[in-house]
């Protein structure tokens, strides 16, 4: 998977609404666990209690390059875990799952999803976010792989190695990247998202047949933005797919984060059939992250971050889309910073994990009684219109003056840290390698015009 990406320029924009919908009433929602490290995906299991995964914040163990953040390591740990939330409490039911990070708890791959099968049995993905070449480094782990757990025994079995399959068949073609993301139980079958790859997958759940059912495509923007100001020249983008659902046809429906520049309103939602091709559901969306289906059939999907990531403004949405496709927000920005999982509980109340890029500060929240107005589609086109104004406005008028520098200016890691700290980026940008910038793409692919950094 490349990672294609140009040098940074600091813009403070604003855009209030996206893909052509905006809330007029914010739903209400409370904190029903905190202190969480990097927690992703979250389901219901067979005594109600919900259950969610937490990437862990690596550790001190050996090392394997990291993708995104050039020149730096991933060091492993054993600190992923799953937690049980019931009955006004919060449980590590399943702890020592391996997890892989930076040293400071962040850009974090571990324990990404968990669902239960028809038996109660739970699988688990286990993410990698790195080149599978270089996992033997780390010894005999089961990053990249989707295991299956006893929470009595605290113990768990391998069930297949998604790592391996894309370090043997490399299906979309690209740099070898693996970072298993979700999964979904389908009868005696386990189909689960390779962020990394670019894939969807298939596999028993006695770890027969496992293979790859679909290649999520890549982009190309015609007109792309990056923080350096906008671009005529095309630019092709990763796909990144984060999550897969079930519809109530049958098909599966995947969310797509997309690679960097990370652009405003192109972010899809896949269908795909029983042919094997995907096809654009429906899009207008920024930076993905999950989706699910309630019982009357409407699909909910949660937005990462409302801007591009290199904005600095974390702020998500949930929002609904019905099966006319008039589209609703739910909840937006007000405390939804990040959010990476969400989930429908049978009191209609909707469960999201917040904050799931950092260590001991992540959440989960419960979303009671929506009120949200839907606006017209066509407002998009509108909404981009007035964006692009506005980023114009803000670089004449409120944003310190940038003043062009040679195109190889080369950044020091110093310099770099404040340029973060003005983005608010010193942390990492969430799960797969795609979502951070890093040291050494600034440093190597800087076309850019830092001066008013004080």
């Amino acid at each position: 998977m490349k990672l294609k990406q140009f040098g940074i320029t600091f813009l403070s924009v604003c855009i209030a609404a996206f893909s052509g919908m905006k809330a007029a009433e914010a739903a209400s929602f409370s904190v029903i666990a905190d202190g969480l490290n990097n927690p992703r995906g979250l389901t219901f299991g067979p005594d109600r209690s919900l259950y969610v995964t937490e990437a862990g914040t690596g550790g001190s163990g050996a090392c394997v390059p990291s993708p995104s953040a050039q020149g730096q390591s991933l060091c492993y740990g054993t600190t992923g875990a799953v937690t049980k939330i019931g009955n006004g409490t919060q449980e590590r039911v399943l702890t020592g799952l391996p997890s892989l990070a930076l040293p400071d708890g962040t850009d974090t791959s571990g324990p990404q999803d968990i669902k239960f099968d028809a038996t109660g049995k739970p699988y688990i993905a286990i993410g990698y976010g790195s080149n599978p070449t270089f996992r033997a480094r780390l010894g005999n782990t089961d990053l990249g792989k989707i295991i299956t757990a006893n929470f009595n025994t605290n113990s768990w079995t391998s069930v297949a190695d998604l790592a391996n399959y894309e370090l043997a068949n490399n299906p979309d073609q690209g740099d070898l990247i693996s970072n298993p993301f979700s999964l979904l139980l389908d009868g005696n079958k386990i189909v689960a998202v390779d962020t990394g790859a670019n894939e969807l997958l298939s596999v028993g759940t006695d770890g027969s047949n496992l293979k790859a059912i679909a290649t999520i495509p890549r982009q190309t923007l015609t007109n792309p933005i990056f923080p350096s100001g906008a671009s005529s020249s095309p630019f092709e983008i990763q796909a990144v797919p984060t999550n897969i659902a079930k519809g109530p046809d049958g098909a599966y429906y995947i969310s797509q984060l997309t690679g960097f520049p990370f652009p405003e309103g192109k972010a899809k939602i896949y269908r795909v059939g029983s042919d094997g091709q995907p096809t654009v559901y429906t899009d207008g969306f920024t930076q993905l992250t999950d989706l699910t289906f309630d019982p009357e059939g409407n699909l909910y999907a949660l937005q990462y971050a409302n801007q591009s990531l290199w904005k600095g403004n974390l702020d998500g949405s949930v929002i609904k889309i019905a099966s006319d496709g008039t589209r609703t927000t739910i909840l937006s920005g007000k405390g939804l910073e990040s959010p990476t999982g969400l989930t429908i509980g049978a009191d209609g109340a909707i469960y999201v994990t917040n904050r799931g890029d950092r260590p001991g500060l992540g959440q989960v929240l419960k979303i009671e009684n929506p009120k949200s107005v839907p606006e017209s589609s066509s407002t998009f086109s509108l909404l981009a219109l007035l964006g692009t104004v506005s980023v114009t406005l803000l670089q004449k008028g409120k944003t310190k003056r940038l003043k062009r520098l040679p195109e190889n200016k080369l950044f020091s890691n110093r310099t770099y840290a404040k340029i973060a700290k003005k983005l608010n980026l010193s942390f990492a940008l969430g799960v797969p390698e795609a979502y951070r910038l890093s040291f050494g793409t600034l440093r190597e692919r800087a076309a850019s015009r830092w001066r008013s950094l004080s």
